[in-house]
């Protein structure tokens, strides 16, 4: 099994890289999507986080609201910290027993905007960037929702992309048209399922 760790900052492109990266046959998994299924399953996570927040992180229907969640730990490092030592150690569990499911013979993509600012992209065989700079990003950003001061917040949260280029095995950039970006995915998918071959024959 081959795993590539897909990064990207904020409204860089890396959600609809993991899409095209899908779209070539590969086995894509969402952090994000993973945690925000935690959170409505109402199950270990959920109760865990709850009982760290309080009742004030609920909406009226008792369903954790993110945006309420994300106001308060962003305010409080060591909030944050317990959140994400709550929903990264379930995701980790989490994506392993993906894994077991999916044949030998896969290439996985794990996306995730952490990756190097946690040092878990070196768990992975390979780490693809996708970049572009902060104004197109922050473009990007608000044109789909998140006001400027969220953005921010959260962008200071993250490495500068720049300097997360050195971290990268494979940069896609993503500063033109969408049609550049999916060929760039697609070249790197062939790679990747390239690499298979090489694998099973244990040269690396």
């Amino acid at each position: 099994m081959l795993k590539i760790a897909l990064t990207g900052n904020l409204g860089s492109g890396k959600s609809t890289a993991g899409k095209f990266f899908r779209e070539a046959g590969l086995y894509v998994f969402d952090a994000d999507l993973i945690i925000r299924k935690f959170y409505e399953e109402r199950g270990d996570v959920y109760t865990r986080v709850v009982e760290a927040f309080g009742d004030k992180v609920l909406d009226e229907k008792g369903n954790i609201d993110r945006k309420k969640l994300a106001n308060l730990v962003f305010e409080d490092k060591d909030k944050l910290s317990l959140l994400e030592d709550i929903t990264h150690k379930a995701l980790y569990k989490k994506l392993e027993e993906e894994f077991q499911r999916l044949p030998q013979k896969s290439v996985v993509v794990v996306e995730a905007s952490l990756l190097i600012e946690k040092g878990t992209y070196r768990n992975y065989h390979a780490t693809v960037l996708v970049y572009a700079p902060y104004e197109l990003c922050k473009e990007r950003s608000t044109k789909s929702g998140y006001s400027i001061e969220d953005f921010e917040r959260r962008w200071k949260r993250q490495m500068p992309p720049e300097e997360k280029l050195r971290y990268a095995n494979f940069i896609v950039e993503n500063k033109k048209d969408i049609e550049s970006l999916k060929r760039r995915v697609f070249e790197l998918s062939r790679v990747f399922l390239n690499w298979l071959e090489f694998q099973d024959e244990g040269i690396f």
